[in-house]
């Protein structure tokens, strides 16, 4: 089978967007497989994407900047904003601490070929998972953080990211608060997960608040990576209902669930270009 490019957009809405995308593909000879669009009627922005395959096949890097550079005279006739990948995969490098419930889904995913990337390096401030980290093949680095270090720690991840080509960051559950410098480094590419709970029951034993309140659904929240804690652009949530015989242990073992099925299809929709920034939210092409 043909790999498919990847065109994703965002511009002021207007008539004859689709006409020029759909025009431009057919006279360079591509075929659509998979098209959605989004019209935010709020926001007066028009979102699409568009997966195609060109007749001969090829979706390398060589393709790419061929297309790209053609279609840029579309781009700024509509102000567009806009993207076209072809058939590298996502590189994926995950930071973590001790809890390994989102890595071991992770790592299990990507050996199912489910994940829509490719994990290349765990990075953490713990030596807790690096076994599990090894036994999936993957590089392990412990960086270890404190408040004297914690500029130096950064570099030293930023240096991973470079050396390891990262495209997306995922904190599977790593306990850092990131700088607003690395924030702004590494904005619309980095992915965080944590308990839907926020911004209720701060700090330590979340579930244990929850408990005590007998809230009846654990969630989880993940989005982008900003400098507000916690409060990046939202990517996907998943919601469990419960009752009052979970007790807090119950609780936090059902909000780990949680937690490794929003996490992992955050990845997945990002690496496969389906996610796109409207602000301080998203458009996600499922």
């Amino acid at each position: 089978m043909p790999h498919p490019f990847v065109l994703t957009l965002s511009c002021p809405e207007r008539p004859g967007i689709v006409r020029a995308v759909s025009s431009f593909l057919f006279e360079h000879g591509c075929d659509i497989v998979e098209h959605q669009q989004f019209d935010g009627s709020a926001s007066k922005e028009f979102f699409l994407r568009t997966a195609f395959v060109r007749g001969d096949g090829c979706a390398n890097d060589e393709a790419v900047a061929e297309l790209t550079a053609d279609f840029d005279r579309i781009a700024d006739e509509f102000g567009m904003t806009y993207k076209i990948s072809g058939d590298r995969p996502q590189r994926i490098l995950v930071m973590v601490s001790k809890m390994g419930h989102c890595l071991n889904d992770l790592i299990f995913r990507w050996r199912g070929g489910n994940l829509g990337g490719e994990l290349v390096a765990v990075v953490s401030n713990h030596e807790t998972l690096r076994g599990m980290a090894e036994a999936a093949g993957l590089p392990f680095h412990y960086v270890p953080v404190t408040p004297d270090t914690k500029p130096q720690a950064e570099a030293t991840l930023l240096e991973l990211v470079d050396e390891y080509r990262a495209d997306l960051v995922v904190l599977a559950r790593y306990m850092q608060v990131l700088s607003d410098e690395m924030c702004t480094t590494l904005r619309g590419r980095a992915i965080n997960i944590h308990h839907s709970f926020l911004p209720g029951f701060k700090g330590a034993k979340p579930y244990h608040q929850a408990f005590d309140r007998g809230v009846k659904l654990v969630g989880a929240t993940a989005h982008y990576v900003t400098g507000d804690l916690d409060e990046g652009p939202i990517i996907e949530q998943e919601v469990i209902r419960i009752d009052h015989n979970y007790d807090a242990r119950a609780m936090a073992t059902v909000g780990q669930d949680a937690e490794a099925l929003a996490l992992s299809r955050a990845v997945r929709w990002h690496s496969e270009q389906r996610v796109l920034l409207n602000g301080h939210s998203t458009v996600v092409f499922r």
